[in-house]
């Protein structure tokens, strides 16, 4: 038997992203998806290939941990990627929160999309 318990009746389910203040609501173990500006990308030589990631978004910060083996699929989105949605796991230990990856997504490109539709100010331009 899983240590998960299920995501209470009514809660958000991905593709739908969870701010990172409510990440306080869901129960340990409950499936998630995350977004956000890739802060700090981080891989101790003491973590057996382990990398632990951290997002950003409007509302605060997010910890992600992203085991080898899925390292090794999503390598691209992992090392290059300006903003990232990750689906995984949200775990609870001492107080602080994870999420442990199990889907990564560079949606970098939606950066690019907002400054080209981004409304010229005055004084900007020609």
């Amino acid at each position: 038997m899983s240590d998960f318990a299920s995501p209470p009746a009514g809660w958000p389910r991905p593709p739908a992203c969870i701010p990172h203040a409510r990440l306080d609501e869901p129960p340990h173990g409950a499936r998630v998806t995350v977004a956000g500006l890739v802060l700090v990308r981080q891989r101790p030589g003491t973590a057996n290939g382990v990398i632990f990631i951290t997002l950003e978004d409007e509302t605060g910060i997010c910890n992600v941990i992203v085991w080898r083996k899925l390292y090794e699929r999503y390598r691209r989105a992992v090392i290059a990627g300006r903003c990232l949605r990750v689906t995984g796991r949200l775990q609870r230990e001492s107080g602080v929160l994870h999420v442990v990856a199990e889907v990564i997504e560079d949606i970098g490109w939606m950066l690019d999309d907002l400054l080209r539709h981004e409304p010229l100010r005055s004084g900007d331009g020609p």
